[in-house]
């Protein structure tokens, strides 16, 4: 083979091997990027490019040097995670550098921090005014955590003693124009509830939607693909249509939900009824 193509070769089993190593390394690579990885993620990078376009080095030598610092890296992370000791050897402790809303000059001085970036680290947690401060700590991966004095802090509805409804993980029910239909009869819904909700955004059918999210309380969250459609654009007698079609749907999700053996046969009846009468006047509600 050619220099060129060997170079590509090489180029393409490093770019492998480097793919399956950082998946083997996991997402703290990047999430949780203390020095110490931010090193180890160089050294590996620098390793991957030299076995890939440096023809002197071994491809074998290579592949093993890869693997040496892989594997010590995990062997450390593991130790980390089975000793405390370990841990604070390998990736340091975090520092406080604000204490009781006063500023530790030594403590600053120790992590190498200036006043600009303790304003700037505490700008970035939305506390501009070191007197709301009561506690900040320099993490190990080099962010910041900041806990402002009660007084600072937002209310939240538990200190004012109201009850609100539980909020649970939103789901998207549309994607790219292509509507999550496993996704949508878990969660209680029908196709036509979904499309009478995009069209009071202004679209005429599934296929105008880029992106379309539901809540745990039913309120949807639609991106058409053409932004310049205003909504609220839509007749009135496909609303109407689209709505009873969202109220049975409504009927079928409380017969899933209740454990209730009389209120399910209630609300199965209901929804039987209100499809009979959907399908008696569907007629006499298009435009």
């Amino acid at each position: 083979m050619t220099e060129y193509e060997v170079i590509l070769v090489r180029s393409l089993a490093s770019f492998i091997i480097i793919f399956i190593l950082a998946r083997i390394l996991g997402k703290s690579q990047i999430s949780q990027l203390t020095f110490f990885d931010y090193v180890i993620g160089i050294t590996i990078g620098n390793m991957a490019a030299a076995v890939g376009i440096d023809s002197s080095v071994e491809f074998l030598n290579g592949i093993i040097g890869l693997l040496v610092y892989t594997s010590l890296s995990i062997l450390l992370a593991f130790g980390a995670i089975k000793s405390y000791r370990f841990r604070k050897i390998v990736e340091g402790s975090p520092t406080i550098l604000i204490k009781e809303g006063r500023v530790l000059e030594k403590n600053l001085l120790k992590s190498k921090l200036t006043y600009n970036d303790l304003m700037a680290g505490l700008r970035e947690k939305n506390a501009f005014k070191l007197s709301e401060i009561e506690l900040a700590v320099l993490e190990t991966d080099g962010q910041m955590s900041v806990m402002k004095k009660a007084e600072y802090e937002p209310l939240t509805p538990k200190d004012l003693n109201m009850t609100v409804e539980e909020e649970h993980k939103p789901s998207m029910i549309i994607i790219d124009g292509s509507l999550m239909e496993k996704r949508l009869h878990y969660l209680g819904y029908s196709k036509e509830w979904v499309l009478g909700e995009i069209m009071k955004k202004g679209a005429n059918s599934i296929d105008d939607v880029f992106l379309a999210q539901i809540d745990s309380q039913g309120n949807v969250y639609v991106d058409l693909y053409d932004d310049n459609i205003k909504t609220q654009q839509i007749k009135q007698k496909p609303l109407l249509a689209a709505q009873l079609r969202k109220i049975q749907a409504n009927l079928e999700g409380f017969a899933l939900q209740t454990d209730d053996v009389a209120a399910k046969q209630m609300y199965y009846n209901q929804s039987k009824e209100l499809q009979n009468l959907i399908h008696q006047i569907n007629p006499y509600l298009k435009e």
